[in-house]
């Protein structure tokens, strides 16, 4: 099995093995008469395993496939309606950890308390750092975890032309593209800055811009205590949670993690990636994104 996905996959074959077990109970107890039933139960039971090889595999029709391809479609059908999200809706009490900057030096011990605890992120990396961290970039792939778009040096959108900021943008994606990422379907603009020229880009691309609800400031290293009351403070159904997993000493953030997703579990969110909590609580179509506006990210 390729490495690719292996937290979702996980879950499919767990599922699907409880399905190939019925169904040899199945065949078993419809086994019974002569060369005729039992070709006919061969067919029968090449069949089954043929699907359910081709459910936890990574084709087309897989269920990890599947799954990609219903989050894509949330997020286009989110940007029928607005360029970005700040939060999503409140259908389902869902919230997701972002974190900004990586790849870097902490970023595996990031990667290890979301693997410990089972929980999927949104990553928003920097196009350039790929040639110093680029194995934590194929470690998200392989997790199954998001990865979206911070340009290639982390640079403010606004002050650049239209053709700078193309190149920020396509840079960064050729950069993940070459761990094994797809496209990036999700931009966050570095320090909230952009203009319509982003605005553009983004629409002709067909990528959501992805802002956030809950600033945690961890970029400030205000203290663990500090970190953790900030995302637990504001997680409400529908956040998204800034953090940052490099761009300076995130030691801090590493050591609020585990508290942060205790803290969560307790108020009984679930944790999820950007595109599953869009498709599991479409955004409003209003959203006040005044206050995030030059801050952050």
């Amino acid at each position: 099995m390729a490495p690719h996905h292996r937290r979702r996959r996980a879950v499919a074959i767990v599922s699907l093995t409880l399905l190939g077990v019925l169904g040899v109970v199945l065949i078993v107890l419809g086994g019974g008469g002569g060369v005729a039933a039992r070709s006919s139960s061969g067919a029968q039971r090449d069949g089954f395993f043929g699907q359910v090889r081709a459910l936890a595999g990574a084709g087309a029709g897989s269920l990890v496939a599947r799954e990609q391809a219903a989050e894509n479609a949330a997020i286009n059908r989110t940007l029928a309606y607005t360029p970005w999200v700040r939060i999503a809706g409140a259908q389902h009490r869902e919230v997701a950890l972002t974190f900004d900057d990586g790849p870097g030096p902490y970023t595996p011990e990031i990667l290890a308390i979301l693997q410990r605890e089972h929980v999927p992120a949104t990553f928003f990396e920097v196009g350039i750092l790929e040639r110093y961290f680029h194995a934590s970039t194929a470690a998200i792939v392989a997790d199954g975890d998001v990865i979206g778009d911070h340009t290639e040096v982390h640079t403010p959108m606004s002050r650049l032309s239209a053709t700078g900021q193309r190149s920020q943008l396509l840079e960064q994606a050729a950069a993940v593209q070459r761990e094994g990422a797809r496209f990036p379907r999700l931009f966050r603009p570095p320090y909230g800055m952009w203009n319509a020229a982003t605005l553009a880009l983004l629409r002709r691309y067909r990528m959501l811009m992805v802002l956030w609800t809950v600033d945690t400031n961890d970029y400030r290293r205000p203290g663990v205590q500090a970190i953790v009351k900030a995302a637990l403070s504001g997680a409400r159904p529908g956040a998204i949670i800034l953090l940052h997993d490099a761009g300076g000493n995130r030691s801090e953030t590493a050591a609020a993690l585990p508290r942060i997703i205790a803290g969560l579990r307790r108020r009984h969110y679930r944790l999820v990636t950007v595109p599953r909590l869009l498709l599991d609580n479409p955004a409003p179509r209003v959203q006040n994104i005044a206050s995030v506006i030059g801050s952050g990210g």
